[in-house]
């Protein structure tokens, strides 16, 4: 059961990728695009644990601070550079440069709280960084990838790694289900700032966009409604669910197949082919990253993206 909830988890993220890079491509900007997921996510999860658990809910004076930091970095900031990343690169590609965020995360206990680490983690580094090279064609004029793109995927896969960590701190003393919740409200409320949602003329949510399958097209706010269910709240939901079954690490080890999923979906729907080279290079990094989630002695509990499981 617990792999099965992850892998499936995996797959909604992933195809919400590709439904996501549909939106962007129909002119919906990032920050706006963002603004619509959190706050959709937010409003559907404090309505279902308003009816199903309400006591869930409850939230103390002390918890605000670390709930803001949560929310806007591990959960607006991520998804923000995401979209970013898609609308320049691959959605596959992307993932694989967001998803180094395990190898992060091992250097980053070791440096900084100094906990022992396996020698592994330096054969997870190298892989990694060769991975990212053969997916970059860095030997192609300085890359062959759009520096932009690279540069939000990373900055991802650092907010990403800030959400591990914090989630993994975060969850010791706090249920998950309310501190998922409460994170997907101080990202909107971020966004309700930055990206305020009185200056969103909603009208255009109603403008039919090509979907690319055959001449079908859909309105922009079927893809929105998507984008908000079923790729922000089931997926998120599977992957709490999950964790009752499964090792946090090993949860973490089964959602690398999330970039897998996303260039098949991506391969399909939209045409992004990959080269050889770049396919190579998402296997290493994805080999990389298993060793990255080995080589801590206490490895962290995988939660949410963007794109990853409960990444990117």
């Amino acid at each position: 059961m617990g792999y099965a909830l992850t892998l499936a988890a995996a797959a909604f993220f992933a195809v919400n990728g590709t439904v996501s890079t549909l939106a962007l491509q129909a002119g919906v900007p990032a920050p706006r695009l963002t603004a619509l997921r959190c706050t959709g996510a937010a409003i559907g999860l404090v309505a279902a644990l308003a009816i199903a658990a309400p006591g869930r809910l409850r939230l103390a004076r002390r918890d605000v601070p670390f709930l803001a930091v949560f929310g806007v970095v591990g959960v607006a900031l991520t998804q923000y550079l995401y979209y970013v990343a898609i609308g320049r690169l691959p959605v596959g590609i992307a993932l694989v440069f967001e998803m180094t965020a395990p190898v992060l995360i091992a250097f980053y206990v070791w440096l900084v709280r100094h906990e022992k680490v396996r020698r592994r983690l330096w054969v997870a580094l190298l892989l990694s960084l060769s991975g990212l090279v053969f997916v970059a064609q860095v030997w192609q004029g300085g890359g062959s990838l759009d520096p932009v793109g690279v540069g939000a995927a990373l900055a991802a896969a650092v907010c990403l790694a800030t959400y591990y960590l914090m989630g993994e701190r975060g969850t010791v003393a706090r249920d998950p289900v309310a501190l998922t919740c409460w994170s997907f409200v101080a990202a909107a409320a971020f966004w309700a700032v930055a990206a305020p949602w009185w200056e969103f003329d909603a009208s255009v949510l109603e403008e039919r966009v090509p979907v690319s399958l055959g001449s079908l097209e859909l309105p922009l706010w079927a893809l929105v409604t998507w984008i908000v269910v079923l790729g922000a709240i089931v997926p998120f939901w599977l992957s709490i669910a999950a964790l009752r079954h499964l090792a946090p690490t090993t949860a973490g080890l089964v959602a690398t197949v999330e970039p897998v999923f996303a260039s098949a979906v991506a391969w399909v729907w939209l045409g992004q082919v990959l080269t050889g080279w770049q396919v190579l290079g998402g296997a290493v990094v994805l080999a990389g990253i298993v060793l990255a989630q080995r080589a801590r002695t206490a490895a962290p509990a995988p939660l949410p993206e963007t794109p990853a499981p409960l990444s990117s």
